[in-house]
Order: structure tokens, then sequence, then C-alpha cells
């Protein structure tokens, strides 16, 4: 078994503002990531961090792009335990998009849609959690996951379990203080 992880982020743009707005949710986007370090981050969203309406593919990190430019993004880290199978599943399906990403574009359409409960689909376009639920469709996991898909709803698949709840930027010092506190109390119990 390994474990894949869905971070789910509000990083206060104006772009997030408007979509906030509309589906009254907490957060405005998801990124997979499938290390525990959050290094290898993926989704759908700016391509600059600079401009909100030019988006793909992204590869994302808690110290770069969007995120270090909006340092007070607040975020929702879950972890998933998956078969070996469907990790590598889900490794493939992003790899596979990774590899032509520039024949992928941002739904724009298709996210502001959603605001209004309406399904827009785009060949060979996704907005974050469309790519998020597609990677997870790929490799067979059971996710219960609505058509009209928006990050809140990975709040709900089965088994999820949060990891953190808090500034993006403090994820991996609020990690590293877990694993010391969690090594500490083993070496007690020894």
């Amino acid at each position: 078994m390994k474990k894949i992880y869905i971070i789910l982020t509000y990083s206060g743009t104006f772009l997030s503002k408007i979509i906030k707005y509309y589906t009254r949710d907490e957060f405005s986007h998801v990124s997979i990531a499938l290390d525990s370090e959050l290094k290898k981050m993926y989704s759908f969203g700016r391509l600059n961090p600079y401009n909100p309406f030019w988006g793909g593919f992204v590869h994302e990190g808690v110290n770069f792009g969007t995120f270090k430019r909006f340092s007070r993004t607040r975020a929702k880290v879950y972890s998933l335990e998956v078969k070996d199978e469907q990790y590598e599943k889900v490794k493939e399906a992003i790899y596979y998009i990774k590899k032509i990403r520039k024949q992928y574009k941002f739904n724009i359409l298709g996210l502001f849609a959603v605001g209004f409960k309406m399904k827009i689909r785009s060949d060979k376009a996704f907005y974050c959690a469309e790519f998020v639920k597609y990677a997870l469709d790929k490799a067979e996991i059971e996710t219960n996951l609505p058509d009209l898909v928006k990050p809140e709803d990975f709040k709900e698949i089965k088994n999820i379990k949060l990891e953190y709840d808090g500034l993006l930027k403090l994820y991996k010092a609020n990690k590293a203080l877990l694993e010391a506190s969690s090594k500490k109390e083993k070496e007690t119990l020894a």
C-alpha cells in the first residue's frame, strides 16, 4: 500500500475569491501529490503566478510559483491509502498529461460553469478538480465524486485522512515537528 495526497488550497487571489464567492466553499483549488513532502504536486492552474487567466498543467510547489507568491495560502492536506497498482496508475495518468501538456488547456469556461451548477466539458482541457478526478478515475480508485466536481468534494472520499490544516508554507515545518514527536514517543515507549 502507498499513499497519495490531495491538497485543497485557498490563496486569496482575485480568481480564487471569485470561485469562493460562487461555490461558497472554503477552498478554491485542488492538487494531487505523490509524496508526503509535496515535492511533486500537480494540477491545472496558473502557468504564471502573475497571470490568472493563462493556465494549463502545472507542477506546483510549496515554495515556488503561485504558492510562493501568495504565501498566505491556506491548505488542508489529505492522504489516501491506495494499492501499489493504483498508485502507479495515478502516476502514469499524471505523467501522460505532463508529457503532452502543451496539447491541454485550462478549462476556464468549465471552472466558471461549476459556480452556476452547469458542466461545460472541453476536449483536452481541465480545471483543477477535473484533472485530479481524472487521475483518480484512471487508477480505478473508488471516490464517488460527482460529475460536476469541485475541490471541496474531495473531502468526502471514503477513507481520506486529514494530515494537515494551516498555512501551506508551514506544512513542512509541521510535518517535521510531528515526525520528531512521534520518534521521541517511540523511544520513550521502548
